[in-house]
C-alpha cells in the first residue's frame, strides 16, 4: 500500500453530521479515492488516495456541495501506513525498554535487572502539519455568525419574510406571491445543495427533505408556513453552526496560548522574531511573566513555571537548568534562557491539537452504528411520509390537502440531524475536555473502551513511583547522621547515577556542602572510595562492606529491616570503621494511593506488574494497597494480561510509554504515563501527559459520563421525533412545530454534549 497517500483538508461550513455524510459519499465516489474520513467537530477531511486522484476535482466537488475547502497544510500529502489504534489493537506501543531498575550501580547492590526487549517498532505516521496553529484557517461558520454566508442568508431570508408579512397586510391580493418569493430567497441555496448532493450520491439529504416539504406546502397553498419553515430551517442550521464552532474551538484555543513572537538571542543581541520562525537549537530569552514561546530546555536561570494552561497542574512547578519547559506555559519570577527543542509545528501544544483533531476523525463503534442506521432511517422516513400523505385519502376518504400537509410535516420531523450528531458531538467535547486536562485519547473507540475497563495493570517504576530513588533513612552508627550524609555526598559529587543523585539531592535539600574528595575511584561491583579531609572513606553495599568490616547483629538487623521495606542500603566506612548507612527507595507518587483507591471504589481491579525484585515490589505494593506480581520478564507481563482477559476482564495496561511493549499490545487499551514525549503522545492508545495516577480514574469516569451523555442525546432526539410524529398525525401540530422539533432536538443534543467541555476536576 506504499502508493496510497493521504491528504488532509480543512472544510468550512460543516455544521451537522449530515453535512459530513454528504461530503463523505461524494468524495468516496471520486476516482482513485480509497478511504474518506470527515469530522464536523474538527472541521477536517482526510482522503486516502492513489496517484491518479485529482485533488483539485475533489476540492471542486466539495465546494459544489456548498462548503469551503482548503488543504490543511502547504504540503498535505503523506504516505499511509495502514494501522488503526484502538481497543485490542495488536501492536507494539513503544520501544520496549523495560527499566523498572535502570541502573547498575558500582555499589554492587543486588538489583534484579530486567532484560531489554527491543520490540518491533510500529509507529503511527506523523500527521500532516496542521495549518495555522498560531492562526487557524477559520471557515465562515467560525467567525461572528453574521459575517458568514449562512448568517447573511438567514438575515436576508428573515427580512424577506418580514417584508412578505407587511405586503400581505397592505395588499392581501398578492399575499401568496409575496410569501412564495420570500420562501425562494432561502430555498434556492438549499435546493441547489440538495440537487448537488443527489448528483453526488446522497438523494435523501436533509436539504432534499426540506425542499420537498417547502415546495409541497406551496402546492397545497400553505405559502406562509412554507416561507416560515424555510427561515426556521436556516436559523436551525445557524444555531448548529455556532454550537459546532464552540466544540471545534475548545481544543484549538490551546494553540492561542503560544505567543506569536519570541526574544531570540543571536550574536550577543536579543531580537524579537515570529515564534513560528524559531529553529531547533535556537536560544530564546523568557522574561518573568512572559509565556514561553517554544518547547525547550533551560540553559540558564531558575524559576517557577505555571503549567496549568497546558497540563492542568494547579500549582507552579520549580524548574532549573536542564529541565524541560513547554510552549504556552508562563514563566514566574526570574528570567530564563531556553534552548529550543521543537519547531512550532512540533511543540507539545501543536501535537496535542493535531492528535485530538485526528482522534475526532476516528469514529467510535456507537457512531459507526448510528451512521449505518441513518442510511436506512432517512429513506424510511420518506416512505412513512408518503404513506401518511397517500393512504388516508385513497382508502379512507381523507382530504388530500390535509394529509399531504401532515405527510410534509412528517418529512421535516424525520430529519436525522439530531440523531446523527448525538454521538460525535459528545465524543468531540469529551476528547477536548480531556486534552485540556492532559488526558489524550486516540479517537472515539478508545474513549468508549476506557469506560468498559474492569482491570488495570500498572507498571511500577515511573508510573506508580516517581522513577528515581530518594533518601528515606540515614542511620548513624559511629558518626552523626549529618556527617554520614556530608561524606557520602563528597564521594558521589559529579556522579549521574540515580543513587548518587539521591544522596546529592538530600544533601542539597539540607543545605549540606560536601567537602572535596581526592583520589576518587570506583571499585567494580562494590562501591566508591576516596580520601576526604585526610580520612579514607568508602561507600558501598552491605555485602562489600562486610568483606572488610565485621557487622554486628544489631547492624545486620537494622539493614534487614530496611531491605524488607524495599529500600536499598549503602554503608559508609571511615578509616576502617562503620560510620553509618543511607537507605534509599523509589517512592510512590504522592497521589498514587488515592488514585488506586478511586479505581477500586469504581469496581476496577488493579495489579502491579514489575520486573523489580519481589521484596521492593511488595513494600511499594503494601504502601499503596495493590496486588503485586514481581520479577517479571516482558513476556510474563504479556502472559498475565492475557490471563486476566481469559478470566473475563477488560484490561488496561499503564506504563511510561517506552517499555512493556508486549503487555501494552496485548491489553485492550494501552495508556502511556507522563512527559509529553513523542513516544507517549504517538504510540499508545491514550496518554496521561503529567503522570498523575489519579488521572486514570478521571479518564475512565470521563468515558462513562460520555457514554451516558450519548444515551441521553439519542433518547432526546428520538423521543422528540416520536412525540411530534404522533401529534402531527392526529392533527395537533403542523409544519412549524415539525421544523422546530428537528432544529430544537439538534440544538438540545449539541448543548447537552457541550456540558462535557466543563473542566475536569480531580
Amino acid at each position: 500500500m506504499s502508493d496510497v497517500k493521504e491528504t488532509r483538508f480543512r472544510v468550512g461550513g460543516m455544521d451537522c453530521a449530515s453535512c459530513a455524510s454528504k461530503i463523505d459519499t461524494a468524495v468516496r465516489r471520486m476516482p482513485g479515492v480509497s478511504e474518506v474520513s470527515v469530522s464536523v467537530t474538527a472541521g477536517t477531511m482526510r482522503v486516502q488516495h492513489d496517484a491518479t486522484s485529482d485533488l483539485e476535482a475533489i476540492r471542486r466537488k466539495v465546494s459544489g456541495l456548498g462548503y469551503s475547502v482548503t488543504p490543511a497544510a502547504a504540503v498535505a500529502e503523506k504516505p499511509v501506513a495502514k494501522h488503526v489504534h484502538g481497543p485490542g489493537c495488536n501492536h507494539d506501543h513503544g520501544h520496549g525498554h523495560d527499566h523498572d531498575h535502570p541502573h547498575d550501580h558500582a555499589h554492587g547492590h543486588d538489583h534484579d535487572h530486567e532484560d531489554h526487549d527491543h520490540a518491533g517498532h510500529d509507529h503511527k505516521p506523523k500527521a500532516a502539519v496542521v495549518e495555522g496553529l498560531h492562526g487557524h484557517d477559520h471557515s465562515p461558520s467560525e467567525g461572528p455568525w453574521w459575517k458568514g454566508k449562512k448568517g447573511r442568508l438567514t438575515i436576508f431570508a428573515g427580512a424577506a419574510l418580514v417584508v412578505a408579512y407587511g405586503i400581505g397586510h397592505l395588499f392581501p391580493a398578492i399575499e401568496t406571491y409575496a410569501f412564495v418569493i420570500a420562501m425562494f430567497v432561502g430555498l434556492v441555496p438549499i435546493a441547489r445543495r440538495a440537487i448537488m448532493a443527489a448528483l453526488a450520491g446522497t438523494p435523501f439529504s436533509i436539504e432534499m427533505l426540506m425542499t420537498i416539504a417547502a415546495v409541497g406546502a406551496v402546492v397545497i397553498n400553505a405559502t406562509e408556513e412554507a416561507a416560515a419553515v424555510v427561515f426556521l430551517f436556516l436559523v436551525g442550521e445557524l444555531l448548529e453552526g455556532v454550537a459546532a464552532g464552540k466544540a471545534r474551538d475548545s481544543i484549538r484555543s490551546l494553540s492561542a496560548l503560544v505567543p506569536k513572537t519570541a526574544l531570540l538571542e543571536e550574536g550577543g543581541r536579543t531580537t524579537e522574531v515570529p515564534a513560528e520562525a524559531l529553529a531547533v537549537g535556537a536560544v530564546i530569552l523568557v522574561r518573568p511573566g512572559d509565556r514561553i514561546s517554544a518547547d525547550g530546555t533551560i540553559i540558564d536561570g531558575e524559576s517557577s513555571i505555571d503549567e496549568a494552561p497546558v497540563t492542568g497542574e494547579s500549582t507552579p512547578v520549580r524548574k532549573e537548568v536542564g529541565d524541560t519547559v513547554f510552549a504556552g506555559t508562563v514563566n514566574g519570577d526570574a528570567a530564563l534562557r531556553v534552548r529550543v527543542t521543537a519547531a512550532a509545528a512540533d511543540n507539545t501544544i501543536a501535537r496535542v491539537v493535531k492528535l485530538v483533531e485526528e482522534a475526532q476523525e476516528s469514529k467510535a463503534p456507537t457512531e459507526r452504528f448510528i451512521d449505518r442506521f441513518s442510511k436506512y432511517y432517512t429513506p424510511g422516513v420518506v416512505v412513512v411520509a408518503a404513506l401518511v400523505a397517500i393512504i388516508p385519502p385513497l382508502f379512507f376518504g381523507g382530504v388530500w390537502s390535509e394529509w399531504v400537509y401532515k405527510g410534509l410535516a412528517v418529512l421535516l420531523i424525520g430529519c436525522p440531524c439530531a440523531l446523527v450528531i448525538s454521538t460525535p458531538a459528545a465524543i468531540a467535547a469529551a476528547l477536548s475536555a480531556g486534552a485540556r486536562r492532559g488526558l489524550l485519547m486516540k479517537g472515539g473507540a478508545v474513549l468508549e473502551g476506557l469506560g468498559k475497563l474492569t482491570a488495570i495493570a500498572f507498571d511500577k517504576t515511573g508510573t506508580l513511583t516517581e522513577g528515581k530513588p530518594v533518601v528515606t533513612d540515614i542511620v548513624a552508627f559511629a558518626a552523626p547522621a549529618d556527617e554520614v550524609l556530608r561524606l557520602a555526598a563528597a564521594l558521589e559529587a559529579g556522579s549521574s547515577h540515580p543513587l548518587a543523585l539521591a544522596i546529592l539531592g538530600k544533601a542539597a535539600e539540607g543545605g549540606v556542602v560536601p567537602p572535596v574528595a581526592n583520589g576518587s575511584r570506583a571499585l567494580g561491583g562494590k562501591g566508591v572510595a576516596a580520601t576526604v579531609e585526610g580520612r579514607e572513606v568508602f561507600l558501598g553495599s552491605p555485602k562489600a562492606v562486610a568483606e572488610t568490616v565485621a557487622l554486628s547483629d544489631e547492624v545486620k538487623a537494622a539493614t534487614a529491616a530496611l531491605n524488607d521495606d524495599g529500600k536499598t542500603v549503602s554503608m559508609l566506612v571511615i578509616d576502617g570503621v562503620l560510620a553509618g548507612a543511607i537507605a534509599m527507595r523509589d517512592e510512590p507518587r504522592p497521589d498514587a494511593a488515592a488514585g488506586l483507591k478511586a479505581l477500586k471504589d469504581a469496581g476496577i481491579k488493579t495489579v502491579m506488574l514489575t520486573g523489580d525484585n519481589a521484596r521492593t515490589a511488595r513494600a511499594v505494593g503494601a504502601k499503596l494497597g495493590i496486588e503485586v506480581r514481581a520479577e517479571l520478564m516482558p513476556e510474563d507481563k504479556q502472559r498475565i494480561v492475557g490471563e486476566l482477559q481469559r478470566e473475563g476482564y477488560v484490561v488496561g495496561k499503564i506504563g511510561d510509554g517506552i517499555n512493556d511493549a508486549p503487555a501494552l499490545a496485548a491489553a485492550n487499551i494501552g495508556i502511556a504515563m507522563g512527559g509529553g514525549t513523542d513516544v507517549a503522545l504517538e504510540t499508545a492508545d491514550a496518554a496521561i501527559l503529567h503522570g498523575r495516577v489519579g488521572d486514570v480514574a478521571l479518564m475512565t469516569d470521563l468515558s462513562q459520563r460520555t457514554m451516558r451523555n450519548i444515551v441521553q442525546n439519542i433518547v432526546m432526539s428520538l423521543g422528540l421525533k416520536g412525540v411530534f410524529l404522533v401529534t402531527t398525525v392526529i392533527g395537533i401540530t403542523g409544519l412549524w412545530p415539525a421544523i422546530l422539533a428537528d432544529t430544537g432536538a439538534t440544538v438540545l443534543v449539541t448543548l447537552n454534549a457541550l456540558r462535557l467541555l466543563r473542566p475536569i476536576k480531580g
